[in-house]
């Protein structure tokens, strides 16, 4: 690979996709819509080309991906427009992919898993989703595996790092750095997987290097699994924030998304927060070696750092 298209590249993962990148001495291009956002994170970064546009225009994604080896699909819309958007935009991604003769690499997630009773998800554990959303990804997944352009689609966790703003996690940090009341999503003693976007950056281009990986599902989880306590004893003793954590359960989610669409459709999504899915990487380190794995502190350490000189 030597060069890159990153779309999305202005969001958390994409954010860590073009560096990952550009630490590999591999040239990016950087798309997403708003122009500010791309100069703002990556002026400074060398290799870098940075490219305002629609990506629901097929002459500006045609521009953009004339001659890169592999398209990298960062984009996830607000959730409220997930069924109105995410299948066209992929159907654009795929068309000019096959033109173009690039390969995708799909950042996924772990929806189209739906609930399971088993501990440590494989890429074979059979994909029953029953919400909304998980249906879409697993549609998304369906069509790029029923077209003719070699694809990695990679799973992942929840996230949290530089410049991951839309997370289940970035409210609670963003409160804690500003020291205010913070929330958390869930009940707080049950533990799930939180997965630094480094990491994940760093195994997602490692699959996407490789000519044997292609055509194939991959499940990259995190460093192990945490509880909201063990997350809050962290973030104290790194920040010193006293001021406690309120709880946000179900109902309250019910009852904001009275009155905010987006709160409405994380609803849907609670269950995660009670019966969490949990990654196997297995797969992973048979085949291509040790995870990428940043212990909990020094990923929220970077982080807030991060948070602190943007002033999020």
């Amino acid at each position: 690979m030597k060069t890159a298209l990153v779309i999305g590249a202005s969001g958390g993962m994409g954010y860590a996709l073009v560096n990952e990148l550009v630490r590999r001495q591999i040239k990016v291009r950087a798309f997403a819509r708003h122009k500010e956002k791309l100069v703002t994170l990556f002026h400074h970064t060398k290799n870098v080309e940075i490219i305002a546009g629609d990506i629901f225009n097929e002459q500006d994604i045609s521009q953009a991906s004339k001659g890169v080896d592999v398209i990298f699909h960062a984009i996830s819309f607000p959730y409220q427009d997930w069924e109105k958007l995410h299948i066209p935009c992929l159907e654009m991604v795929i068309k000019i992919a096959e033109k173009q003769g690039a390969r995708i690499a799909l950042v996924d997630n772990i929806y189209a898993y739906g609930k399971q009773s088993v501990r440590d998800v494989t890429e074979e554990t059979l994909k029953r989703p029953h919400t909304k959303k998980g249906k879409i990804r697993l549609s998304m997944e369906n069509k790029l595996k029923d077209s003719h352009v070699p694809s990695v689609i990679v799973h992942f966790p929840d996230l949290y790092g530089p410049n991951a703003e839309n997370t289940i996690l970035y409210e609670t940090l963003k409160n804690v750095v500003q020291g205010k009341k913070a929330n958390f999503v869930g009940n707080m003693k049950v533990k799930r997987e939180f997965l630094y976007t480094v990491d994940g950056a760093k195994a997602m281009v490692e699959l996407a290097l490789r000519d044997d990986t292609y055509n194939q599902n991959w499940n990259v989880p995190a460093t192990h699994t945490i509880s909201g306590v063990q997350l809050v004893e962290i973030l104290s003793e790194l920040t010193g924030y006293k001021k406690g954590i309120r709880t946000v359960s179900k109902g309250m989610l019910q009852l904001i998304g009275i009155f905010s669409p987006p709160m409405k459709e994380v609803v849907e999504m609670f269950y995660l927060t009670e019966e969490p899915v949990i990654l196997s990487g297995e797969k992973y380190e048979k085949e291509i070696g040790p995870l990428p794995r940043t212990s909990y502190r020094a990923g929220l350490e970077e982080t807030i750092l991060w948070m602190q000189q943007k002033g999020r």
